[in-house]
This record gives structure tokens, sequence and C-alpha cells, in this order.
């Protein structure tokens, strides 16, 4: 088993109290490495480090496009230890290789290259004034960022957050998940090899009742950025108030997949069926509510439950497996509960139970479920469930779709499926999410911002708008009277 320490002030160390979390590999239920459960005094050191860094250091003073050299170098090393990042991260969070080795890790490295080319093309701006002034605006770093992530997407969260905050010149606290920490560790080793600045990135693990809370709260920190679930978020701005630091929220989704008659059938499945069950249904933009369309609602029903039932659960690290286990013991109990809730509600079409093989009963599996006969007003098809636990909605009119697509308290991404583009560009004008994919899922672009509507967060991540939330925006006026005083001075003479 291997034994982490923290990353603070670009050393490795212990928790004060010497307590440790363990990470679980939920393929196996083995433990398979351990890492330090942060305190309060813990996390108050790192604070203390991002704002020295800050403060006094060297990093927010340093041209920006010698910042980028190290975000090239970060991606670099990312892409050279790719094989044993991804299966670490297979190993910690239970996603497939396959998942890990062909979109988490490389997209990880990408984000790191994207951010330090996008942010040398943030400036401040001349501003146009009728008075004899010269008047512009200046771009300016923040300061000390807290940062919090689920442990859905280790890695590559903490690169799309990282990567913007410290290119614009701020200092970071980064909390990874207490489920799924070791790949944020391995990336911290990164940066120490690369030598960044001490406390430009400091990493702490440990419980987000502590930690998270603590940089909430803390007046030291000046904006947090989160990702997870509503009532932590709401906690976290809550929090955030007390001294109103900025916040930016990455929060939970209900996502609509409307499929029309007219769509590429084959396609439209195939697309249905990864937008619920790639990473286990554990995705905040997960496609939970599939919209279908009477005219092909039986058809496109068989086809999908054909292919379900092919899908080969496993071991994560397996080459052959499609759908890995749930991340914890705990998790899959909360979606089991869901899944009875769904059997009393409408009609069960598959799946919902604990594999019967011998060989996954040690690990946290569960099987791909079906629901149909669903009515928007459902429990399953109205809150969170983050797992892989699909709801088929019948409708007939396009408007009919659009009405149950946005009948949601969250708006964090939508898909439709039809031949029919301006069908389609009409529909994406009127979905209220922050992402709406067309004949597609989960097209995630570091150019492209993310973000929700409603409940489902403020702000961006990702593109330039996700650079600019790490940035103030300072107004500077210089008088230009030719008289060499302007009308404000001579107000009271």
């Amino acid at each position: 088993m291997n034994e982490y320490k923290m990353y603070i002030d670009g050393k490795w160390v212990d928790s004060s109290n010497k307590k440790k979390i363990e990470s679980i590999n939920p393929s196996t239920n083995e433990t398979i490495a351990a890492y330090p459960q942060a305190t309060t005094l813990d996390t108050e050191t790192a604070i203390g480090s991002a704002r020295k860094a800050f403060d006094t250091g060297e990093w927010p003073k340093m041209p920006i496009a010698e910042r980028a050299q190290y975000l090239y170098k970060i991606a670099q090393i990312i892409r050279e230890e790719a094989y044993n990042l991804a299966n670490l991260e297979s190993k910690d969070t239970g996603k497939t290789t396959k998942q890990t080795t062909f979109i988490d890790i490389p997209t990880a490295a990408s984000a790191f290259e994207y951010f330090a080319a996008a942010g040398t093309s943030i400036k401040g701006e001349t501003i146009p004034i009728h008075n004899p002034a010269f008047s512009f605006t200046l771009r300016e770093p923040i300061g000390v960022i807290g940062q919090i992530i689920p442990w859905n997407y280790p890695l590559l969260m903490a690169a799309w957050k990282i990567a913007p905050a410290i290119i614009m010149g701020n200092s970071v606290i980064f909390k990874p998940s207490q489920l799924a920490s070791l790949t944020c560790l391995e990336l911290a080793k990164i940066f120490e090899r690369i030598e960044l600045p001490q406390g430009v990135v400091n990493i702490v693990t440990g419980k987000g009742d502590e930690v998270g809370r603590t940089l909430s709260k803390n007046k030291l920190v000046n904006m947090i950025s989160f990702t997870g679930g509503n009532a932590a978020g709401r906690e976290v701005m809550k929090l955030a108030s007390e001294n109103t630091k900025k916040v930016c929220l990455e929060l939970g989704g209900k996502s609509p997949n409307i499929v029309f008659a007219d769509c590429d059938l084959e396609a439209a499945v195939g697309g249905a069926m990864s937008a619920i069950f790639m990473n286990q249904g554990q995705m905040c933009v997960a496609g939970s509510r599939l919209i279908l369309e009477d005219k092909i609602y039986d058809k496109f029903v068989e086809l999908l439950l054909d292919k379900t039932k092919k899908l080969k659960i496993g071991n994560a690290l397996a080459s052959d497996t499609d759908f890995g286990p749930i991340i914890s013991k705990e998790h899959r109990k909360s979606i089991i509960n869901y899944i009875e809730i769904g059997k009393k509600e409408a009609k069960l079409l598959y799946g919902g139970n604990i594999p019967e093989d011998r060989e996954l009963e040690k690990g946290f599996y569960l099987e791909p479920t079906i629901f149909a006969n669903v009515t928007n007003n459902m429990r399953i098809a109205q809150e969170e469930i983050f797992g892989p636990v699909l709801s088929i909605i019948k409708f007939t009119k396009e408007q009919d779709a659009i009405a149950i697509a946005n009948d949601t308290r969250f708006g964090l991404a939508s898909m439709v499926w039809t031949k029919n583009l301006n069908r389609a560009n009409r529909i994406a004008k009127q979905m209220l999410s922050g992402t709406v994919w067309i004949n597609t899922f989960g097209g995630f672009y570091n150019e492209a911002p993310f973000g929700g509507y409603k409940e489902s967060g403020i702000g961006r991540e990702l593109g330039k708008e996700g650079l600019l939330e790490y940035t103030e925006t300072k107004h500077v006026n210089i008088d230009l009277n030719p008289t060499g005083k302007s009308l404000v001075t001579s107000w009271f003479a």
C-alpha cells in the first residue's frame, strides 16, 4: 500500500493529527493507498502558504508567457506518465481504463496546454469616452483561490481548475475528494518536479466538513471554485457570503436527452447509452431523462435494451470491461434506494440489481438500470441519482418535449437527436441549460465554456469565460484636460 503526504508550500507533509484516509479500489474493495486527513490547522497553513506566494512571491509578477512555460511542462509530464496515471485513476475511482486512457488523462494534459496559450490572450481594453481622458481596463489576478472537486473526474477537474487559476497569476489551495485523491497527489509530484514556485499550488487532502468549510469561511481566501452536489454547494455559498468572497459553482444536473423520430437511430441509441452509462452514470451531465418520441418508442427501447444487456460488467482495469463499479458501497446503496423508489413509480425494464457473478462480489458493482412509463413529476425524473439509472419519458409534440426538458430545477446540459438541423437550432435556443449537444453527447472542449443555468451553478469553466472567472477587472482613468485641471478639482472653488 502506498503512503502519500500532502503538498503544502512546496513540501510533503502529514496532517497535524497524523490521521489517514484510505483509498479503496471500488473494483475489489481493497485498500490501495493512504493519505493525510487534513485538519483546520493544516488547511490554514496551506492558506498562509498561498497567501504568501501571492502577496510577496514572484508568481503574480512573472510575465504570463513565463508562467505558461510551467503549464506546458506539466502537460508534457502528464503525457509521459499517462499509462501510470490512467491505471491509478481506474483503481482509485472505478472508471474503466478505456475512459481514463482515451479521455481523462490526455484531456487533462491538453487543458494545461490550452490555458498556457489562452492566458496570453486575456488583456484589458481601451474604452472610448467623450471627455478628455484616457480610459482603459486591466485584467488582474484575484488572489488566493480555494478549489474543491468531487471524485468522479479527479485529474481532469484538477486541470480544469488549477490551470486557468495559476496562468492568470493566482495561487491555489486545491482539495480533491476524500474518495479519490491519488492522481491529484501525483499531479503535485509533477509540480515539484518542474519546480513550480512554493505555495503557488497546495494540495490538501481531507474531508469537506473540515477542509472545505475552512476554505469557504477563511477571509484570506479570495474566491472559491466548487464542483459537487447542490447541498454542499449551497453550504459553500453560505459560508463564502460571510466575507463576500467570489464563488464559482458547478453543481448537479438532470439532463434531458430528446430523441426525435427522424434521428439516426443507431447513433441515438449509442449516444443515449453513453450519456447515462459512461462512468456508471456518475456524471453531473448524465442524460438521465430520455425524452423519446412516440413514433419510434418501441423500436428504440428494443434496441436500447438489447445493447444494454450486452454490456460487460467487470473490473475497471480489465480491457474488455464496458461497465465498472460504483465509487463506494455507500453510494451504491443510495442509488439502490432510488431504484426501489422507481419500482413503485414506474416500470423497471432492466437491471437494478447487484450482479450475482462471484468474481464481482467484493466490488461495488450494480447493473445498468432502465425504467419505462416514467412521467416527469416522478422522483426518479426530478432528483439527481448520480448513477446508471435511466428514465424513459414518451412525448408526441415538439413543444411537449421542450416543456418536459425544461421542467426541472437543474440546467446543466441537454441533448437533441434529429436530422433536421433547423429543428435542432430552434430547440437549442429554448433549452434552459448551459450546454446543448446536437446529435452527440459529452462534447467538452477547452475552448468552449461549461456551466449551468438555474440550480446547476454560477459562473463558467473552460474557454475564455473560464479564464476570466479568475480575474478582477480594474478600470483606470487618466485625465487629459488641456488645462491640466479637470472640472472636479475646482468643484468647491
